[in-house]
């Protein structure tokens, strides 16, 4: 592969990381309603409970073996801790401290430490078309930011645990990318939900609701679609495209998701959207484009 040519992208990997946008992007929006009447840590457990279940309960359906080999459980509990776990803690405190379209956005700086630990860590190579992707996802996030800096100061923990989430998504997608577990996305995806059920569950019991009450249908109805759609089949979208992909490039492909978040967030809740907006837009459909299309080849010169 030449410096600037980006890897062979497979066009099963094209269809996952469209509907992961669409998933994940829409996802978001979703939270006021879906913690209007419960906690976040509720809501959180009950999520990760219900998602882990269905994906195993339909891969054992499939015929699936779900057994998972021992020496791997090390690996896939320190890569779950780093991901799910950490992911839900710090982007649910940072989603309390700040605006949650804010910490969205900074949790989806994830991208752009998957490309530099990809480099530094793992050695991948940054090639120029990378390079220029990193820059322009850069970009897009701090000109999502932009608006946001007045709250940020004003709730500096809040940024960091949005960043922090970020973080701790990269380097548990990279854990498991170079492990190279062989066993199926699906009862991969599903363990790792219910292992992030644990600790969420603690956390439920202790922080999250004290009295026993039935939300109303429309919180039960919103936190079963979050639960099945966008955390089981978006989770096992993940990590099919994690499999699939290069580290870094896996990474930078989920760069679009925070801008199907803004516009989804304008449509149900009239949040902004704005020239820096459309801006940010542009320079992740550029990323995007970078990493995942092909250039044309030379055409021979006119006789």
């Amino acid at each position: 592969m030449s410096a600037s040519n980006p890897p062979h992208i497979p066009s099963r990997a094209l269809i996952l990381l469209a509907v992961l946008t669409l998933l994940w992007g829409t996802n978001w929006p979703l939270f006021p309603y879906a913690t209007r009447e419960v906690s976040v840590w509720t809501f959180r457990a009950i999520g990760v409970t219900l998602a882990g279940t269905l994906l195993l309960a339909v891969a054992r359906a499939r015929g699936l073996s779900l057994a998972i080999p021992r020496a791997a459980w090390p690996t896939i509990v320190t890569a779950t801790s780093f991901y799910l776990v950490l992911w839900n803690i710090a982007s649910t405190y940072a989603a309390i401290l700040i605006p949650s379209g804010q910490a969205a956005v900074l949790g989806f700086t994830m991208p752009l430490w998957s490309a530099l630990i990809s480099w530094a860590v793992l050695g991948e190579r940054l090639t120029r078309r990378i390079v220029c992707a990193v820059a322009l996802g850069a970009a897009a996030v701090t000109l999502l930011m932009v608006p946001s800096f007045e709250a940020y100061a004003q709730a500096p923990l809040g940024m960091g645990l949005g960043l922090l989430a970020g973080l701790g998504w990269a380097i548990g997608t990279l854990i498991l990318k170079r492990s190279g577990i062989a066993v199926s996305a699906m009862v991969l995806t599903g363990w790792q939900l219910l292992i992030c059920a644990v600790p969420t569950t603690i956390g439920a019991l202790l922080l999250g609701d004290w009295q026993w009450f039935m939300p109303s249908t429309m919180s039960i109805a919103v936190i079963l679609y979050i639960a099945v759609v966008p955390m089981a089949i978006g989770n096992l979208c993940w990590f099919s495209i994690v499999g699939l992909l290069p580290a870094n490039v896996a990474g930078l492909s989920a760069i679009l998701v925070p801008v199907v978040a803004m516009i989804a967030g304008a449509i149900l809740h009239a949040e902004p959207l704005g020239a820096l907006q459309w801006l940010a837009m542009a320079c992740s459909v550029g990323a995007l484009s970078l990493v995942l299309l092909k250039p044309a080849p030379p055409q021979p010169a006119l006789p």
